[in-house]
């Protein structure tokens, strides 16, 4: 397991982050049900065995379950003896958590109730890495920066991050934190994998600039890369991707890459979901890849990509058959010829 710096701090995390999105969900619990329905023995069994395989990053989000997947998490650290100071705890505020009004989004008043609910949930008394779940079109981007920045002067927060922004919201973002001396986002977590590169536009050039840590959601892009779908493959009865059809990918687009994963997985003797987690493990804007299983059979299929290094020649094929169209200002950036470089210079002779 290789462990990455976290935006631009001192704090440094696993390659492999463990996503608690499926822990919990019952059968009144709606989708949750569909995506886990894990309870705490899988739970603490998962939990310990991404930590022995090296993990110390952890994701979840108070909207999970309504709080079960926290409450899961926090114990199961508990269960197993873990050391605070030994894993990384992230988790998000945004998700409706109740019938109100103001039982969402990213207010202060939201923001200052859910941290404590998180917290009690989690039963850790601070969050390494508190993130802003979604795009909050209402309130101003001050008002949530100012609730962040208090939370990690009063030691509850750490660090913080954001999710599902665009890249000129972020920048604003950025650029009102230095103004006001206010603690900045550290991260993105966003959705990216070989079938949706079109973070790679916008997003990732501002990554690099501003240098964001990139954590990476469903990064088999909802089970569709795991091989088990596609031209030539069975769906599997009771997938979650029969059930719950996201995040949207261009299916016509993703079969060819899945056909070139699969000739390169068998190449390898390795599954295609492992040849899809290591195309994204070899982009240095990649900060940490967010996996979630079911089973111990799936996360030691995903865990074992940090193992699976692509040839060069192999990840350009990759590059080729995933390559998104290129989009207005983009085409005009390459055809502009991309940096000013001057011309050699040679004086004059006399």
């Amino acid at each position: 397991m290789k462990y990455n710096q976290l935006g631009k701090t001192g704090l440094f995390v696993s390659e492999i982050c463990l996503g608690a999105m499926t822990f919990g969900g019952n059968a009144e619990a709606g989708i949750w049900k569909a995506i886990g329905g894990l309870g705490q023995a899988e739970v603490d069994a998962i939990v310990g065995r991404s930590i022995a395989a090296g993990v110390n990053f952890f994701d979840t989000a108070d909207v999970y379950s309504f709080g079960q997947s926290e409450r899961l998490l926090g114990q199961a650290f508990k269960n197993l003896g873990t050391a605070r100071k030994d894993v990384v705890i992230a988790t998000k505020v945004f998700g409706e958590m109740g019938p109100g009004p103001n039982d969402k989004a990213a207010s202060r008043g939201h923001i200052m109730d859910s941290v404590h609910g998180s917290l009690e949930r989690l039963q850790v008394d601070h969050i390494d890495l508190y993130q802003i779940h979604g795009n909050d079109t209402v309130t101003p981007i001050d008002e949530t920066l100012r609730a962040l920045d208090d939370l990690t002067r009063q030691g509850l927060v750490r660090y913080i991050g954001v999710s599902n922004w665009a890249a000129w919201k972020i920048a604003k973002a950025l650029g009102r934190s230095e103004a006001k001396g206010y603690a900045r986002f550290e991260t993105l977590q966003a959705y990216y994998s070989i079938a949706g590169r079109e973070l790679e536009r916008e997003l990732v050039p501002m990554l690099s600039e501003e240098k964001l840590g990139l954590m990476v959601w469903s990064p088999l892009a909802g089970g569709l890369l795991s091989g088990k779908f596609g031209p030539g493959a069975n769906t599997p009865e009771g997938a979650r991707r029969v059930a719950f059809d996201f995040p949207p990918v261009d299916k016509d687009r993703a079969w060819p890459v899945v056909a070139a994963m699969r000739e390169i997985g068998k190449a390898h003797e390795v599954s295609v979901a492992r040849v899809a987690l290591a195309w994204l493990l070899a982009k240095p804007h990649v900060m940490s890849v967010i996996i979630g299983a079911k089973t111990l059979e799936q996360l030691d299929d995903n865990l074992a990509a940090v193992d699976l290094t692509l040839s060069a020649e192999e990840i350009a094929r990759l590059d080729e058959v995933s390559a998104i169209p290129s989009e207005y200002p983009g085409w005009m950036f390459a055809r502009q010829g991309g940096a000013r470089r001057p011309r050699a210079f040679t004086p004059a002779k006399a």
